[in-house]
């Protein structure tokens, strides 16, 4: 089981040039290659590591509110994505580890994690641009 520092920024960067791409096969297997070597903790790294490139370093830790207009009308991939990156903000590991097994036992994290994937490439888009 490899699930190394380095492995984890190494595979969300795949996933990263694949949704830049607009390769969502590609993203789906690159997630689809770490649950084989690392399980559903490696996966969790990966999309705690999108979760830090979406936030980048400028934000203080542990002070975020989520406000997102409609929150409750988005669909589950969406409010999943937010709360996720929230979590994160807050370093609130438990929350996020919370939320990564609900979508998981809910049948919906490849979905979480495709949206996970496209929203950080958008917000690095709009950060760059």
């Amino acid at each position: 089981m490899t699930n190394s520092p380095q492995q984890i920024r190494d595979d969300a960067a795949a996933v990263l040039h694949s949704a830049l791409a607009g390769d969502g096969d590609a993203v789906v297997g690159t997630f689809d290659a770490v649950v084989d070597r690392s399980g559903l903790a490696g996966v969790y790294g990966v999309a705690w590591c999108l979760a830090a490139a979406m936030v980048g370093d400028e934000v203080p830790r542990g002070a975020c509110a989520l406000d997102f207009p409609g929150i409750d009308q988005a669909g589950y991939d969406t409010r999943w994505v937010a709360r996720f990156v929230s979590a994160y903000a807050n370093a609130d590991v438990d929350t996020g580890e919370a939320l990564f097994g609900a979508a998981a036992a809910d049948g919906l994290l490849s979905d979480c994690l495709l949206t996970l994937a496209g929203s950080t490439v958008a917000t690095l888009r709009h950060r760059a641009g």
